[in-house]
């Protein structure tokens, strides 16, 4: 199978074609401000680095920082409703109650309570009201919102009230978009509400994104299909992303830690990827990146659905370095992707990480002789603060005083020379693209997250159950039944619940299926 991954950074754009596990050619290409037509450049680019024709391509695969960034950023937005059904439950605690004020008005700040939701066993808490939904899309209507999150208390346990109350939304505002959040959190209401409202404020700029995708393939002739990869490291079709925009979010750091563990054969390690604005560190576990186990903030705002434990410091290829009164600073500024045209090297008048590197002869690109006048002593002072800073990171992602190895990828990871904190430092073939590697080897995944009372049904039954229903949902993502495996099992008792209640969150992942 003929695949080519496709990773859209800040910095660079990379593309990577690979035949099976082999990769033929990569290249980097930077981002532009459109950023659709970096991915034609880095397209038409990797298919002429690789001598191959459009037409022999079967898949694509693409990360993107799109939806992310728009979260940060606080653009592009949509103004959203956000309907939650429980009353008389929960009514102490609204929906956004806990989000930045200024994101609460980028979407208008929009909320209702309605009466629905379940008890963690399914119980009923109380009926759904159709009037009362009515009355909500009424005034919805009149607020010219068109799109809606509803979340129901404990829906990830029984989704027939999100489901009708959608149905009732959809037939009142036929144009509306309807995220339910059962599709999309966990168990934990603020966290699972938080990321249906974003993903629900996302849902215009995801139509416009992907269909400009689609278009920037089909402009350079490939039929193959089209995947986003998501943020447990895993596949979803186009069709799917474009409902779900919010699954997208940390997948740059995700596929490069996949393929950090794919280039280098090494499954259990730290990885530290160094683009040209920042470096993501994190773990491996079984060449998957390791899980966060808490709430994970994205812009602010709490949310609850499986994100790499990765974190991100200012330090990139194209960082700033500032020599103050307290000594070299370096980053968190980035010249992005303008470093071909501000960096020192390149002719600009900004003094990067890179300009030192290329002063101190360890990087072979740009004018050397326009870094000649910088001292050794600002190169050595500004290398080992740059050390320091990776030191500070690898040390924060050990769990254990085991020596793990650390694998560094990305293109800025000229800036690394020998071991970080005395421990050993893989650079890995093709480290430079190691994240369009992690786009192009993406797998696909299902996951479950149920709650069941042990009292009623044994526990083997239940994680039968479990396991039966994230298989179920691997295949229906596009996954190779025969192919999956089950990689993450976790059953927490319950004990402020009755029943003998037990949470069982279990996730399986399999091959592509290509027909």
């Amino acid at each position: 199978m003929i695949r080519i991954g496709i990773d859209v950074g800040g910095t660079n754009t990379d593309a990577v074609i690979m035949d099976g596990p082999r990769v033929i050619a990569g290249v980097k290409s930077a981002t532009t401000a459109d950023v659709m037509s970096g991915v034609v450049n880095a397209l038409k680019a990797v298919l002429d680095a690789s001598g191959m024709k459009a037409g022999v391509v079967d898949v694509v695969m693409i990360g993107t920082t799109h939806f992310t960034n728009a979260v940060v950023q606080r653009r592009d937005l949509a103004p959203t409703a956000a309907v939650r059904l429980g009353l008389p439950a929960t009514a102490s605690l609204p929906p956004m109650v806990d989000w930045p004020e200024d994101l609460k008005q980028a979407i208008g700040n929009h909320a209702w309570l309605a009466h629905g939701g379940n008890e963690f066993d399914g119980r009923v808490i109380s009926p759904l009201d159709e009037k009362e939904l009515l009355g909500i899309a009424a005034e919805i209507t009149a607020r010219g919102i068109n799109s809606i999150a509803i979340t129901s208390v404990f829906s990830p346990v029984s989704g027939e009230f999100e489901k009708q109350a959608g149905a009732i939304f959809a037939k009142a505002l036929p144009d509306a978009h309807i995220t339910l959040s059962s599709e999309i959190g966990r168990i934990g209401l603020l966290e699972r509400e938080n990321a249906a409202i974003m993903n629900a404020c996302l849902r215009d700029l995801s139509a416009h994104v992907i269909e400009a995708f689609r278009k920037a393939i089909a402009e350079t002739g490939i039929k193959g299909r089209f995947y986003l990869t998501q943020n447990d490291g895993t596949l979803m079709d186009a069709a799917f992303a474009e409902k779900f925009p919010v699954l997208t979010f940390a997948s740059g750091p995700t596929n490069s830690m996949r393929g950090a563990a794919f280039l280098s054969g090494v499954s259990e390690a730290i990885v530290v990827d160094i683009g040209g604005t920042t470096s993501d560190v994190g773990s491996l576990h079984k060449g998957f990146p390791r899980q966060a186990t808490v709430a994970v903030e994205v812009g602010g705002v709490r949310t609850n659905f499986r994100m790499p434990d990765v974190f991100s410091v200012g330090l990139g290829g194209g960082s700033h370095v500032v020599e103050t009164e307290h000594g070299i600073k370096v980053g968190p500024t980035s010249v992005g992707y303008r470093l071909v045209t501000d960096a020192l090297i390149f002719g600009g008048s900004t003094l990067t990480t890179s300009d030192v590197m290329a002063a101190a002869g360890r990087a072979d690109f740009g004018d050397r002789s326009k870094v000649a006048h910088l001292s050794p002593d600002l190169i050595a002072r500004t290398q080992t603060r740059i050390m320091e800073m990776l030191e500070d990171c690898v040390e924060r992602s050990r769990l254990s005083p085991e020596p793990l190895p650390v694998i560094v990828v990305g293109g800025g990871s000229i800036l690394v020379d020998g071991p970080i904190g005395g421990l050993e430092v893989i650079k890995p073939h093709h480290f430079a693209v190691a994240n369009a590697v992690g786009a192009a080897i993406a797998q696909v995944s299902g996951e479950v997250d149920r709650v069941y009372a042990l009292a009623e049904i044994g526990r083997e039954q239940a994680l039968a159950d479990a396991k039966q229903r994230a298989v179920d949902a691997a295949v229906a993502a596009g996954a190779l039944r025969d192919s999956i495996e089950i990689v993450d099992v976790e059953d927490v008792p319950l004990a402020y619940l009755p029943g003998n209640a037990t949470r069982v969150r279990i996730k399986a992942v399999g091959e592509l299926h290509v027909g």
